[in-house]
């Protein structure tokens, strides 16, 4: 009797031990593996800070499909319009392809492709999944493309959160607090687009100088994959396995000497010299030409604040500089009306003060200005006294 009582309690351990190890399988039926697709950047503008997509692959009916927020119709020939009015005109949707199309591109673009797999129960999977084909369908795919918060990245960040059905915590993503401005320029930096970061600088207002919350941190690719990494629930990680599907080949790019600020001091330098030979005729068309194109700029500056759903172009403290007065103002450059010479004074005042509080502006300017705000406080107090 006491053999037998053994022998049970033997069992007994064995199956309880066993079942562990058996049990998570068994709980999963869905046949279905969903990860997180990254890709790496490519060399254009458009694709310096990366992808994100969904990777749905069936064992059982043998389907590997990718499902990619981030598209858009290129060939729509109100495309360049509706671009540059946003809102509800510049619509992107969700498209879905075979993983190995998808894979294709991203190696003739020679951008890396890295994935991460998630830990996901089988009932969260055929959630999501079927979330995934109902968000594909022709009346809902389209959406409302926000570069900050409605993107490819936060867009897959929100539905396996609302699709999960446990409380999904991610710990910080980023080592210390930073704007939104600051995130965008790692990478413009990186790649050395100068340029492309002083344009994005002067049409981007201070909205982009919020700091982001950690889980806004998540509009860009990469921190889309650094928090799922480390998200957690019930003791467990989101991620669960990680693989690099493709290494990027793309040679680093060569970062051009001839960045803003030397353009702008070259250009303050050319002031300079006709002004200590003092060829008035030279000076007076550099003088029209310079407050001319800034007020210019002013005026598009105004039409990107106004004439646009773009919020981000609004509140922009590149016009303190860019006067779009200067437009009308310039065409007074000589004259020695009392008003006219007021004007040129005010604006000097303004381009002082501006330097003077370079540094506690609600908006991070682009530090390629700084010679050029010098020309404009000079050139402005030359007109004043000449």
């Amino acid at each position: 009797m006491a053999q037998i009582l053994f022998v049970r309690k033997v069992v007994a351990i064995f199956i309880f031990l066993f079942g562990c190890f058996i049990a998570p399988a068994q709980t999963d039926s869905s046949h279905l593996r969903i990860s997180l697709i990254t890709c790496g950047p490519g060399e254009d503008l458009y694709s310096i800070w990366g992808h994100s997509a969904i990777r749905v692959t069936d064992t059982t009916t043998h389907a590997d499909r990718v499902y990619n927020y981030g598209t858009f119709d290129f060939y729509d020939p109100d495309f360049y319009i509706k671009f540059v009015r946003g809102g509800e005109r510049m619509q992107y949707f969700l498209s879905v392809e075979s993983f190995q199309s998808f894979l294709s591109s991203y190696r003739e673009e020679k951008r890396s492709v890295h994935e991460q797999v998630l830990n996901l129960s089988g009932e969260e999977k055929i959630t999501l999944y079927k979330a995934l084909i109902n968000n594909a369908k022709d009346e809902n795919k389209f959406y409302r493309y926000d570069f900050l918060f409605d993107n490819c990245a936060t867009r897959i960040r929100d539905i396996i959160r609302k699709h999960s059905d446990s409380s999904l915590v991610t710990h910080q993503v980023l080592g210390k607090p930073q704007t939104f401005r600051e995130l965008i320029h790692v990478d413009l930096n990186r790649t050395g687009m100068y340029w492309s970061k002083f344009g994005i600088d002067i049409l981007l207002g201070s909205r982009l100088d919020k700091t982001a919350q950690n889980e806004q941190t998540m509009f860009l690719p990469v921190y889309l994959a650094k928090g799922f990494d480390s998200t957690y629930f019930q003791s467990k990680y989101l991620v669960k396995a990680k693989a690099e599907l493709y290494q990027s080949s793309l040679a680093e790019s060569d970062k051009s000497f001839f960045t803003p600020f030397v353009a702008f001091t070259i250009l303050l330098v050319l002031f300079i010299v006709f002004a200590a030979f003092k060829n008035k005729v030279v000076l007076t068309s550099l003088d029209f030409l310079l407050f001319l194109s800034t007020g210019l700029l002013g005026i598009l500056l105004i039409l990107m604040w106004t004439a646009t759903d773009h919020a981000l172009c609004k509140d922009n403290y590149n016009l303190l500089w860019a006067l779009p007065f200067h437009t009308i103002a310039v065409f007074f450059v000589r004259s020695k009306k009392s008003r006219i010479k007021k004007y040129w004074l005010v604006t000097a005042v303004i381009n002082i003060l501006l330097l003077a509080a370079w540094f506690f502006l609600p908006q991070q300017l682009n530090s390629g200005l700084l010679p050029l705000i010098i020309l404009l406080a000079w050139r402005s107090y030359a007109l004043y006294k000449k």
